[in-house]
Parts: C-alpha cells; sequence; structure tokens
C-alpha cells in the first residue's frame, strides 16, 4: 500500500534528516515524511550507548549553528547529552508529525515518466515523493570482523553499536576487538570493573590528549547568559581546527607531529614493550587521529594485555591467534567500526532505467559535491561520498548540503521541474579533481590502509579541503551543471513492470 506523493522523502533521524527537516520547515515546506528504521530517533546518537561513549569534536561544534546549545556540560559531549539536544531540537519544531518510525526500507526506486520516487519498507508499507533525501551517513551500519568461527562463540557477543546493558560484565574475563575511536573509549570505561580484559589490535592509532573537562559554573552562566561568549568560543575551535586540517595536506608537517605525538606516549606508558606495541608506523593522520585522556592510563593497567598477533579463528569460549596462543573469555566485543567505504549504499536505489546505485558505485562511490548522482533525479545524499573529515564537525557539512538541497528544492519550486540531475561530465569532472587532490594528502602518502579507503585504495570518504571551501561551494544550487526537466502540462499514466507509476499531483506542481 503506497501513500499520497509527498514533495520531499527524508531517511534517517541523525543530525542529517534532523537538519533536513527543520530546514524544510522553515522553509515553508512541509510537506515531507521522515523514514527511520528504528523506534526512535538519533542515528548514530541513539545506537551508540556504549560505556564512555562521547564525542571528539568540541561541544561548541557539535550543535546545529541554527539551533545553538548553551548547557553543554563538557567540552567534550557525552553522548546522552548529545542524544537529549536532537530530541530537543525534535520537539521545538514539532517533527513529530512528520516521522514514520519502525520504517526499515529495502528499496527505493525513481520513476522517470513522472519523477515519482517510491520507497519500500519491511513493514509493507511504501512512500511516494518527488525528492528523496537519503540522511543515513557512512556510521549506520555495523562492520563485523570476518574471523572464522566468530558465530560459534558461546559467550557474550555483541558489536559496540548494539551494546547490550543487560550484560554484565563485572569479574568477567572480556575481550575487545579493534583499537579505534569506539574501543578508545570502551577500554577505560571497563577495564576497573571486569577480571582481565584482552585488546586485540591490528594497528596501532595515534593518540593525543582529549583535554576533555567539565565546565565550571561561571563558564556555564557566561554561556547561558551571554551569547557573545558562546559564539567567540565555537569561532576560537573553529578556527583551531582548521589550522589542524590544512596541517593534513601536507605530510611532512605531520611526521613532525608524529615527533611529538611519541612523546606523549612515551610519558604516558613506561613499559617499553607496550609502548613498541602502541606505537604506530605511519604517520599521524593517515588513520584517525584518536583523542583520550584516559586510554593509555587502562591499557597499561595489570588486568588488561594488548594483543598484537592476528586472529586466527575463534571457539566457543576463546579466541586463537595465529601463533597459536588462545584467550579465554566471557564475552567478546566487536567494536570494528561500520560499512563505509566498500558499501556504502545504504539499501538498494534504483535510478533512471532501474539501474542500482550499487552497480554505478562498483569501482568505489562518488557523486557530485558529495551530493547528488547522475542517473539518479532527484536524489540528494547527506554525508555523502567524500564529505567526512579527518579535523572537524561533521555538523557543520550537514548543514551545507542542507542549504544546497534546498536550493534545488526552491528551483524545481519556481520553475515546475519534474527533474534535476547532475550532468555526468560534471561528475566526472568534479571527482577526477577530487581524487589529484586527495593523493597528495596525508590519507594517500602517510602509509597505512584505513577505512577512509576502499579494498582497491581509493578513498571515497574524505573531504580533503577546509569546511568553509565547502560551504562556499554549496552555498548556491549550481543549476547549469544539471539536466533540468519541466513537469509535462498533462499527467502521463503508465505502468511499469517493477514499480508502479502514479500521475503527477497538482499540489507536485506548486512545491
Amino acid at each position: 500500500m503506497a501513500s499520497s506523493p509527498h514533495q520531499v522523502l527524508i531517511v534517517g533521524t541523525g543530525f542529517a534528516g534532523l537538519a533536513m527537516a527543520i530546514q524544510l520547515k522553515k522553509s515553508g515546506m512541509n510537506d515531507f515524511v521522515i523514514l527511520e528504521r528504528a523506534s526512535d530517533l538519533g542515528g548514530t546518537w541513539r545506537d551508540n550507548h556504549y560505556p564512555g561513549a562521547a564525542c571528539d569534536v568540541p561541544s561548541h561544534l557539535y550543535s546545529l549553528s541554527f539551533e545553538p546549545n548553551r548547557r553543554w556540560s563538557r567540552m567534550f559531549s557525552p553522548q546522552a547529552e548529545i542524544l537529549e539536544y536532537m530530541k530537543s531540537c525534535w520537539n521545538k519544531h514539532h517533527l513529530s508529525a512528520h516521522v514514520q518510525f519502525n520504517t526499515n526500507i529495502f528499496d527505493a526506486a525513481f520513476d522517470d515518466a513522472v519523477g515519482i520516487w517510491t520507497v519500500r519498507a519491511e513493514n509493507g508499507l511504501s512512500y511516494q515523493g518527488r525528492c528523496l533525501v537519503s540522511g543515513t551517513g557512512g556510521l549506520s551500519r555495523p562492520s563485523y570482523p570476518n574471523i572464522p568461527g566468530l558465530k560459534s562463540f558461546k559467550g557474550e557477543l555483541f558489536h559496540s553499536a548494539a551494546w547490550d546493558h543487560s550484560s554484565k560484565l563485572a569479574a568477567k574475563r572480556v575481550a575487545v576487538i579493534g583499537t579505534g575511536a569506539s574501543a578508545i573509549q570502551i577500554v577505560p570505561a571497563i577495564a576497573e570493573e571486569v577480571r582481565d580484559l584482552v585488546l586485540f589490535q591490528r594497528s596501532a592509532a595515534w593518540v593525543v590528549p582529549k583535554r576533555d573537562v567539565a565546565f565550571s559554573p561561571l563558564q556555564m552562566w557566561l554561556k547561558v547568559h551571554v551569547p557573545f561568549f558562546e559564539i567567540l568560543m565555537r569561532w576560537w575551535i573553529y578556527w583551531r581546527l582548521e589550522l589542524f586540517g590544512i596541517a593534513l595536506r601536507y605530510p611532512k608537517f605531520m611526521n613532525f607531529a608524529g615527533v611529538i605525538f611519541s612523546q606523549h606516549l612515551k610519558k604516558m606508558v613506561k613499559d617499553p614493550d607496550l609502548r613498541a606495541r602502541l606505537t604506530p608506523n605511519y604517520t599521524p593522520g593517515c588513520k584517525r587521529i584518536l583523542l583520550s585522556d584516559h586510554f593509555y592510563p587502562a591499557v597499561t593497567r595489570a588486568n588488561v594485555q594488548v594483543i598484537t598477533d592476528s586472529i586466527s579463528h575463534i571457539k566457543a569460549d576463546r579466541v586463537v591467534t595465529k601463533d597459536g596462543h588462545e584467550y579465554v573469555v566471557d564475552a567478546l566485543i566487536c567494536a570494528t567500526g561500520f560499512q563505509a567505504a566498500d558499501d556504502p549504499a545504504p539499501f538498494p536505489i534504483r535510478g533512471k532505467n532501474g539501474v542500482l546505485l550499487s552497480a554505478v558505485w562498483k569501482d568505489g562511490a562518488e557523486a557530485y559535491r558529495g551530493t547528488t548522482v547522475a542517473g539518479f533525479p532527484n536524489f540528494f545524499m547527506i554525508v555523502g561520498p567524500n564529505t567526512g573529515l579527518g579535523h572537524s564537525s561533521m555538523v557543520l557539512m550537514i548543514e551545507s548540503q542542507v542549504k544546497y538541497i534546498l536550493g534545488a528544492l526552491r528551483l524545481m519550486r519556481h520553475q515546475d521541474l519534474k527533474s534535476v540531475d547532475v550532468s555526468a561530465e560534471k561528475l566526472r569532472t568534479y571527482n577526477h579533481d577530487l581524487d589529484k587532490k586527495l593523493r597528495k594528502m596525508v590519507w594517500a602518502k602517510g602509509g597505512c590502509v584505513s577505512w577512509y579507503q576502499t579494498v582497491a585504495g581509493r578513498n571515497v570518504t574524505l573531504w580533503p579541503r577546509s569546511t568553509f571551501a565547502f560551504r562556499a561551494m554549496l552555498r548556491a544550487f549550481d543549476t547549469s551543471s544539471y539536466h533540468c526537466e519541466p513537469l509535462p502540462l498533462t499527467p502521463v499514466q503508465e505502468t511499469d513492470a517493477t514499480v508502479a507509476t502514479v500521475p503527477v499531483p497538482k499540489d507536485l506542481r506548486a512545491m
């Protein structure tokens, strides 16, 4: 059963979907529906509620510019506060009337005859809209390690993005697989309560001080009652991070930074053998630089082991490494990240002539300005390919893309357009230039293999320039880069073998 066509379908209720929905309402475009697979909003910050979960971007930059939050309690916000902030924005703008929860999409298809997207959900419902906006992001699908015997483990087993709070880890033998952004928060949070903790590390990470502190009563008062104080803090943090972003363009400079980072490691970890295992063999920034004040103290505890030998297989009650050692454990936590580079399409998306987005992206995901793909009219992505950051807040990128998409929607409304479809030539040129820039960055020249890259080594994840350059690029919808097709004077009724088409509704002419 399909609903009546809407102006816009939004997928996801994370920061991307939230920002898009709020700005639609502010622009007077109220005919939209938000489709969410879970039973509550929040995206990444709903799902990642593991012990110690917190943001690694300063709080001042981790809120929407048009909805500032002056009540963050710390320099780096914990997960619960971020989720509470998102819910406050949601309630303020009365978005509950627009959402369909428990709606897991398994297919989206574009009908070129009438310019309508149809998305189908596992609950049997389908929805139609002139435009489809994907706000699923790159951190929405957990990636489990491909280790023989993983499913045979009989103890407690879960991913960091699906933490089982009913599990009682106290006095148990626990294994954590991975030493990325989630693991360096989890390990300090549980190290004191577990009997033994075995941390399996595939490659060491550069870890630098986070300097996370609670705001003093005076700072809290200034943040709430003196708006200029909050603005000043936001801008100071913003430009400090942008300067670091510039450094990522120069691998030689980052090698120098590695000397400083190594001195921090030497200060925190006195055991030379452990320190050697925790020392990365690549240039800082090639992989994500991690912030923590507590990771190094945690791994130096007597009940914590850092294992660098590769895992061979897993048995019912133990992890076996390739050197033959066996580690008996009661619980196994996979802090192994998300499907970001090699499987970026959140669900089957069919554009013109039924072509699958995954087929177009078989050699690596790419989009025009991280937002649109040729052959997929009226389809927009927020946090699409090459919009990720290694230095600042993704909220800044999200707002830029939302503004760009709003420009497209206004154009369609004012010119009675059936569809906008980016030029394939513009798409190729844009990504060719992007690849050239990325090949000069530390992510390509730093001597590592990271989740930023596909198996073939192409970086389809990160943006190689500043956030203000991205914002300037997306400040207005560049109509000349798109094929714009007007609405027909007379609605057309046709039948497609895959997806039933519908006449063009009169209200969509005035979108």
